[in-house]
């Protein structure tokens, strides 16, 4: 085991930047430069404010935006350590390859040749196969029910309200959440419970394709809700919307992050409209290099319904998801849902409440958060300023002219990439060209390769 490194940090008292965060800066630069390695223990948060002739407190609160960042990692009884960087894949990787942890072998490409650049998709293959055999081994010895909770299991329910406060900021109990298959069943959810036919039903603009049909399912008036570079404009919206979706954490697909002022003009279009907002959280776990805004729905649980996923942070063949309300709103969804015969799966249940319990759940975000934070940092360095809406998520945005945007896409077919575009996220005229890049499912050696060769296509060689 090593020994505790000394670094040489310096803080300006006089800068304008908090101390806490002037360490996290200086930290963070260690770990991506090499002064800091992969296993090296940090000194002591008492030893370190000491050593710096600060608070603990700054200390703390450093070390704790780089625990959720996923450089740190704790050892009970050992201390503070930087997290082991080699148990992330750094290099091309191919389809049918064997996994590491001895995993499950899943394609992340397209198809042979391809590097698969398109949005939505994380990376499975690197997981912790002994805590993933563990949870389905212990929610096995547990005998099946015949009661259905249509608000879901409630440790589940327990587990989730604590996972939401301490990775969201979410003042929420068990009685405020109900356990989900993901985003779009949550969805379907509220709009069978809250709209009736010919109600508005808001989605940003580009959007979430998945929002618009499951609202004119349930026959909603589709209302498309223009977005900027910051996310949803709420001097935009109309009076006669029954409901709002919008992605304030990471806009989807343009990437914004919906700033204060906006979020207190939207919640106060709400109040005075009466329109529920429905907030989609889907990649909030995920944030570098800034501290995360906390969820829409903490500034008014009467106007905001918050949708989750693990789909993102674990994998979307799991199924689960939650939906977090008033209780009064839950109960109306437990009614429709009981009258629709809907349930979320009982072992699977069982196995994700094994994952929080253990802190495997969180161990898997702190190490995936590094890994994609390596990849982003790729897609920064080689695109540069090209990119936006990279603060968070597993997705940025290339803004190109209308022209560009089709024989880009075909030239980089021809190089072995597949690649993504906004024109699918339009209810209407295509008004925000571009690519949407994501980098959940390759490596990061394919990563770099593809978008050198969107470089290389955007330079015009």
């Amino acid at each position: 085991m090593r020994g505790h490194v000394d670094l040489p940090l310096a803080l300006d008292r006089e800068a304008p930047v908090p101390l806490s965060v002037q360490l996290g800066n200086q930290l963070r630069d260690g770990m991506r430069t090499g002064a800091l390695r992969s296993g090296e223990r940090l000194p002591s948060s008492r030893g370190l404010a000491r050593l710096l002739g600060v608070s603990r407190t700054v200390v703390t609160e450093a070390f704790q935006q780089l625990y959720a960042e996923g450089w740190l990692e704790g050892r009970h009884g050992s201390g503070t350590y930087v997290a082991d960087f080699t148990r992330f894949p750094s290099g091309p990787e191919t389809a049918g390859e064997a996994p590491r942890n001895g995993g499950v072998t899943t394609p992340h490409r397209a198809g042979k040749g391809l590097i698969d650049l398109r949005p939505g998709r994380p990376w499975v293959r690197d997981y912790d196969d002994a805590a993933w055999r563990r949870a389905w081994r212990l929610a096995a010895d547990r005998p099946p029910s015949d009661v259905i909770d249509p608000y879901g299991h409630p440790r589940l329910r327990e587990l989730l309200a604590d996972h939401l406060r301490r990775a969201r900021a979410v003042p929420a109990g068990p009685e405020n959440v109900m356990v989900t298959r993901g985003t779009g069943h949550g969805l379907d959810l509220i709009a069978a419970t809250l709209l009736r036919p010919g109600d508005g039903a808001g989605v940003e603009e580009p959007g979430y394709r998945v929002a618009r049909y499951v609202f004119a399912a349930r026959g909603g008036r589709i209302v498309p809700c223009r977005v900027d570079e910051q996310g949803v404009r709420p001097a935009d919206l109309t009076d006669d919307l029954r409901v709002l979706y919008t992605t304030p954490a990471h806009q989807f697909p343009l990437g914004g992050r919906l700033p204060i002022p906006r979020r207190e003009r939207l919640l106060a279009w709400a109040r005075r409209t009466g329109a529920m907002v429905v907030e989609d959280d889907y990649d909030a776990e995920f944030r570098y290099d800034v501290a995360p805004l906390a969820a829409l729905y903490g500034l008014d649980p009467e106007r905001v319904v918050l949708l989750g996923t693990l789909s993102k942070s674990l994998a979307p063949d799991v199924g689960i998801g939650w939906l977090v309300a008033t209780p009064d709103l839950l109960a109306k969804i437990a009614r429709t849902r009981k009258m629709l015969g809907d349930r979320t799966s009982g072992p699977v249940q069982e196995a994700v409440s094994v994952l929080l319990e253990r802190g495997d759940l969180d161990r898997h975000l702190r190490r995936m958060r590094l890994e994609y934070a390596r990849r982003r940092a790729a897609i920064v360095e080689i695109l540069g300023s090209r990119v936006s809406g990279d603060s968070a998520g597993l997705h940025v945005f290339l803004r190109l002219p209308e022209e560009d945007v089709a024989p880009l896409l075909a030239a980089a077919a021809v190089r072995g990439v597949l690649l993504h575009t906004t024109e699918r996220h339009h209810h209407g005229p295509v008004r925000d060209h571009g690519l949407v890049i994501g980098y959940g499912s390759a490596s990061l050696g394919d990563i770099r390769k593809a978008c050198l060769v969107v470089a290389a296509l955007l330079e015009g060689r």
